[in-house]
């Protein structure tokens, strides 16, 4: 065998024991991080930790959210609390509860780095804080909406959004909505009056306030105008907003019945406690001879039938029924 091949195998199986050598090192790094990879999440699972939470927006803790705390390499002190009513949390081998509430989470996160050193539990502990619920933000939409619902803030929340929430107004929405907020200083609740056709239908942006939990956006129901008498179809119709609904525009909706009087009253006693009628020149407003007249909210208005419409109606009938030439002879011999 030539001397230039045995060098060539020297320097093949030189370069086989160099690759084997890599791969073996390799393969330890690799099983290296296989073994940290699993052992941290067993550490999070055996700390009781729900994962599947995650974090939510930052925002000052409050009572009863429910924080997750991570303290790196100490189990035993990694776990989820909720926020008590005192607005304090406890953690094992801490003495003294920790004030928790109106803290943002990295501020918590100092308050317990603080105490564990104190207390000398941990030299240098490293803490983690994320909220994985909040309960100290409700906000709660009622009144006239299609599916009444009470929800967190968990973030940018505007009216709209709650509105949305709740799946929108109903068909009886009167045309205000109102956003009733606690006061801070404990007196009455402050409360705000929104235009509901320039929120919802022509989503004013400046109406469109954000909220951040307490409050409660009421939608309330439409005030109503009642018609009674000489009607199809007498009974409560909706004023959903201020000055749309008209004597003209109730009747029409109403149907008048044949024989209806001349003239309409309306019962009104938001201007008068005792109650008083307003006359109303009924036939005059359907032949556009007299202005319409607007309705308000718990109006009555009253539609009487006439008795001589009726009584003329009756003679027409009977004239009918036994011929004009009868009838005429009948009027001559009464006559």
């Amino acid at each position: 065998m030539s001397s230039e091949i045995i060098e060539f195998m020297r320097a093949m199986a030189f370069k086989t024991v160099s690759i084997s050598s890599s791969i073996a090192r390799l393969s330890a790094v690799v099983a290296l991080l296989l073994t940290v990879g699993v052992s941290a999440p067993a550490q999070v699972k055996n700390a009781d930790i729900n994962p599947s939470t995650g974090n939510l927006p930052i925002q000052k803790v409050g009572l009863n959210d429910l924080v997750s705390i991570q303290v790196y390499d100490s189990p035993e002190l990694t776990r989820t609390v909720r926020i008590s009513e005192d607005g304090t949390l406890r953690l094992p081998l801490l003495n003294e509860p920790i004030h928790a509430a109106g803290l943002y989470p990295p501020e918590l996160e100092q308050e317990i780095t603080t105490a564990l050193k104190d207390q000398g539990i941990l030299v240098r502990p490293i803490v983690s804080v994320t909220i994985s619920e909040y309960r100290s933000r409700p906000i709660r939409v009622v009144g006239a909406v299609k599916k009444p619902v009470t929800f967190q803030d968990t973030g940018n929340i505007h009216l709209l959004d709650a509105i949305t929430a709740a799946e929108g107004v109903t068909d009886a929405a009167g045309p205000d909505i109102l956003v009733s907020t606690p006061n801070p200083a404990g007196g009455p609740e402050l409360v705000q009056r929104f235009s509901r056709r320039q929120l919802v239908d022509q989503a004013d942006e400046n109406l469109n306030i954000r909220l951040s939990g307490g409050e409660e956006v009421r939608v309330p129901e439409a005030g109503k105008v009642w018609v009674i008498g000489n009607v199809k179809r007498p009974g409560p119709f909706p004023v959903r907003d201020p000055g749309d609904m008209t004597v003209l525009k109730v009747v029409a909706q109403a149907e008048l019945m044949p024989f209806s009087s001349t003239n309409a009253y309306i019962s009104r006693t938001s201007d008068n406690p005792k109650g008083g009628q307003v006359e109303v020149p009924l036939t005059k407003i359907l032949e556009r001879k007299s202005p319409d007249i607007p309705l308000q909210p718990n109006d009555i208005l009253y539609v009487p039938d006439s008795k001589s419409k009726r009584n003329v109606s009756n003679i027409i009938q009977i004239a009918t029924g036994f011929g004009i030439g009868t009838m005429s002879g009948l009027l001559i011999f009464r006559h």
